[in-house]
């Protein structure tokens, strides 16, 4: 791309992500009736924009580098919250500063796609004619690797974060090119697995109890698949925001009118507000705007010609996308209801700097203009 043209789509992400930051402030704003969340929010977003200027400076050669390190430090963090982390609703994910409660894994999302872009790049440079054992190995690296941050987050209790890292491998491996003559029969053991455990679910929990789910994670299902099964008690929060939402109809109650009691509503729950709030149409406002931002995410990915970069990219849609399907699932019913908040727009210093640290690695993309795949410089990458 040329340099107007890099220039052009940082201009367009970060517009629209100022978009998103006004309606963040403004939803808290309606969310809790004061000025504490949204000038702690605000104060976030401004020292994400620090972040995002100082990722910007990276280029690949130095991110190539860096990511081993991340991904240390990230596994560090995740053994960490395991021995002084803080449990909130079920789950031990964050360590508390003083001054706000600091999730590790937002820092390991992060890690780990640089990571596994590195892992990636170097595999298909070493490998210039791909076979079923050459893919068969890729793979088997790429499980190595996942294996240390999944486990740890699932001794967490954090079904929700283990499922966006799945959602993360998922997308940089089919872009990896990896035969589908591997993949078919993997995807097919993988859903047998998954319909297995569902109905493990329905029918003999016993068995999942003894592998490490607990009691709460069977009534989130239970209560997805029966959102009336208990009002008063666990399907309360899921009832609450389908009436949150189904009250706001076509164009909403007005800004600052939220009337239906909904627990969360301006971390996880927050996209009842804007439904109660400003409708349908607010709602596809807000999902437009996220679509043009994917949207600049998968042309850079298009356009770059630096293979590591594009596996980077890729990871970062497939954080930000899910994060949106799911969370915004669970809030109308689609899905079961997990800890994930809403991008950009939940409150939560954690989760807002991941999510902009994954901006700046895109934006340095086009920042420092490589119109290369790796040249003799790059003999580092290694």
């Amino acid at each position: 791309m040329t340099k107007e043209k890099n220039n052009e789509q940082n201009f367009a992400i970060v517009l629209l992500l100022m978009i998103l930051a006004l309606i963040s402030l403004a939803t808290i704003h309606s969310a809790t009736g004061g000025w504490h969340y949204v000038i702690m929010q605000g104060a976030w977003y401004l020292v994400g924009a620090v972040i995002v200027f100082i990722v910007m400076q990276f280029d690949s050669e130095q991110l190539w580098k860096l990511a081993p390190v991340a991904y240390g430090i990230g596994i560090i963090l995740l053994i960490a919250v395991l021995i002084v982390g803080v449990e909130i609703n079920g789950s031990t994910r964050w360590i508390n500063l003083g001054f706000m409660n600091f999730q590790t894994s937002e820092v390991m999302k992060i890690a780990f796609i640089l990571t596994l872009a590195r892992l990636l790049t170097s595999h298909n440079r070493k490998v210039m004619n791909r076979t079923i054992k050459s893919d068969s190995w890729l793979l088997t690296k790429i499980v190595l690797l996942s294996l240390p941050p999944i486990g740890l987050i699932m001794l967490q209790s954090d079904l929700g974060t283990t499922i966006v890292f799945i959602a993360i491998i998922a997308g940089m491996t089919l872009l990896s090119g990896v035969s589908w003559k591997i993949l078919g029969p993997l995807i097919g053991i993988v859903s047998s697995i998954l319909i297995g455990m569902f109905c493990l679910i329905l029918f003999n929990r016993e068995i999942l109890y003894k592998i490490g789910f607990h009691s709460y994670q069977f009534d989130r299902v239970d209560v997805w698949l029966d959102p009336y099964l208990d009002v008063s008690g666990d399907s309360y929060q899921s009832i609450q925001s389908m009436k949150a939402i189904g009250s706001g109809q076509i164009g909403g109650k007005g800004f600052g009118m939220s009337e239906v009691y909904v627990p969360e509503n301006h971390t996880d729950f927050i996209f009842t507000v804007l439904g109660e709030n400003f409708g349908f149409i607010g709602s596809a406002i807000l999902l437009f705007v996220y679509f043009l931002l994917i949207y600049r995410f998968v042309l850079t990915c298009f356009k770059i010609r630096n293979e590591f970069y594009s596996y980077i990219v890729t990871g970062v849609i497939m954080l930000v996308s899910f994060h949106i399907f799911e969370n915004i699932g669970m809030t109308i019913g689609l899905l079961p209801v997990t800890g994930i908040p809403l991008p950009f727009i939940s409150y939560g210093g954690s989760s807002l700097l991941g999510n902009m640290i994954a901006v700046g690695l895109v934006l340095s993309m086009n920042h420092h203009n490589h119109d290369y795949i790796f040249s003799e410089k790059d003999k580092n990458f290694e």
